[in-house]
């Protein structure tokens, strides 16, 4: 089990990783707000994963009271980065489909090494 030190550590990784992978790489045409914005979600994204929820639109939406649109547009740009990687799943009715997000591997990965410099 985590510690709660090393979950701090993780969660500050995370913060470091996102403001240089957005901030530092922006996408051509894209605003400064739009980049803000894609930090935000992605603090809010990996709180959502901490505590085993589905990355999906409808819970994105419910969490952030974004827009729909909003919230597509962000999670369109942090697909495009190749943080996210997104599927489509079956909606909770069983009927249509819906848009799930899981963390690219390499997020994870790269906060790992983050944490090591930070304990060393």
């Amino acid at each position: 089990m985590a510690s709660n030190l090393s979950d701090r550590w993780q969660s500050q990784a995370l913060s470091v990783f996102a403001v240089r992978e957005i901030l530092e790489k922006p996408i051509n045409g894209e605003s400064a707000q739009s980049r803000i914005k894609q930090i935000g979600m992605m603090n809010i994204l990996y709180m959502m994963h901490q505590a085993h929820e589905k990355l999906t639109l409808s819970k994105i939406i419910e969490i952030t009271g974004m827009t729909r649109g909003g919230v597509i547009e962000t999670m369109d740009l942090l697909v495009e980065r190749g943080i996210l990687l997104e599927t489509l799943g079956k909606n909770s009715m069983g009927r249509g489909t819906a848009r799930q997000f899981q963390f690219a591997p390499g997020v994870f990965e790269s906060l790992r090494v983050v944490g090591e410099a930070g304990k060393s």
